[in-house]
């Protein structure tokens, strides 16, 4: 329905009505008409900013189950006529994605958005989610600490982005020297990491959520189980940080950032954000049916394993805004270990997102 045409008609109707003899009578129809028409002009207007398409963007990772039950449920329905998840599989797609502007609300680590945002990309981070889904996985269940696995091969995912930084930050702090003493193996992803660890390719690995809980589930299960032995879950990172950094056993790692047009788009980001808190709250009290929606999208996942992994990470909406004074200490530690993590300095004003302002122009 147009909303031209629509007004016209209600104007046309109105002034071919005769004038009632009482005067007030003629102004209580005109209010009734303007009422009419405001309320015809708003719902038009409304029709109008719906978005033919809203693009959702993540890693297999814990930061992104919300994001995927979002798309799964239709929660933002009422803003697009169509919401896409599409994934990121390591740092490189995600810069092309955020780069080129081939996603809406994109979900990354802490300081790739610092990153990103310091080199002119427009965006605006909105909230961190993600607050401790680390963990040292190995098939030794006598190593607790860092220190620990001198002289061992590990795999890591991610060179030079969240869980090396992490990972790096530690075992300085420690005195230890992460490429002398360690023997570090890179790999794509953190499922990458997990399947070399469940093909018995390499005995120790940093990990992330879910891919913590996969390995371990598939080590224990027919057929995997009789070619990969048991391993363990080792090092909490997050409780290392905490003892270590004499903290709160947590840390900024994750969350949503907003990209281009849609980060100054009040009504957008809003809706996103409570739609986002939302889903997050389902997927942590609905772990079971979180699981099968995640699972389904990737081969290498289980729905037993997204579950358990619902129930070990630190989960929780923080608006960017709230989070700044973690984020802001965090930051610091890295701009001072290498300025470039951060794209050469700390983030302005600009880079957390506040309703008033919705980011850098």
């Amino acid at each position: 329905m147009r909303i031209g045409s629509t007004a016209n008609g209600a104007l046309s109707r109105a002034a071919a009505r005769p004038a009632p003899a009482n005067g007030g009578a003629g102004i209580s129809g005109l209010l009734h008409v303007a009422i009419v028409l405001a309320f015809l002009l708003l719902a038009g207007a409304a029709q109008a900013a719906k978005l033919p398409k809203l693009v959702l963007a993540g890693p297999y990772a814990s930061v992104s189950n919300p994001l995927i039950h979002m798309v799964e449920s239709g929660a933002l329905k009422d803003v697009a006529d169509q919401v896409e998840f599409v994934a990121w599989k390591d740092p490189d797609q995600l810069r092309v994605l955020a780069l080129e502007g081939k996603a809406d609300f994109i979900a990354m680590p802490t300081n790739v958005a610092a990153n990103l945002y310091n080199r002119g990309v427009r965006l605006s981070l909105l909230n961190v989610s993600t607050w401790g889904v680390l963990w040292m996985v190995s098939r030794d269940p006598t190593l607790k600490t860092l220190a620990g696995f001198k002289g061992k091969e590990i795999a890591l995912p991610f060179r030079a982005d969240m869980p090396d930084i992490v990972f790096g930050l530690l075992a300085e702090a420690q005195g230890i020297d992460p490429r002398r003493d360690f023997k570090l193996r890179y790999v794509a992803s953190p499922l990458d990491a997990m399947q070399l660890l469940v093909m018995r390719r390499v005995d120790h690995a940093l990990l992330a959520e879910p891919a913590v809980s996969t390995a371990l589930r598939k080590t224990r299960s027919f057929p995997v189980s009789l070619v990969a032995p048991e391993l363990y879950r080792s090092v909490d990172l997050q409780k290392e940080w905490g003892r270590v950094f004499k903290t709160e056993a947590r840390l900024p790692q994750a969350g949503i950032a907003a990209l281009g047009r849609a980060r100054t788009d009040a009504h957008l980001v809003a809706r996103f954000q409570a739609a986002y808190a939302a889903s997050l709250t389902w997927c942590q009290t609905h772990a079971n049916e979180c699981g099968k929606l995640v699972a389904k999208r990737v081969d290498m996942l289980t729905p037993e394993a997204v579950a358990d992994s619902v129930a070990v990470s630190q989960m929780r909406f923080v608006s960017a805004a709230e989070a700044r004074p973690e984020l802001d200490t965090f930051f610091r530690r890295l701009h001072a270990k290498q300025p470039a993590l951060l794209g050469g300095k700390l983030p302005d004003d600009g880079f957390y997102y506040a309703p008033a302002a919705g980011g850098r122009p």
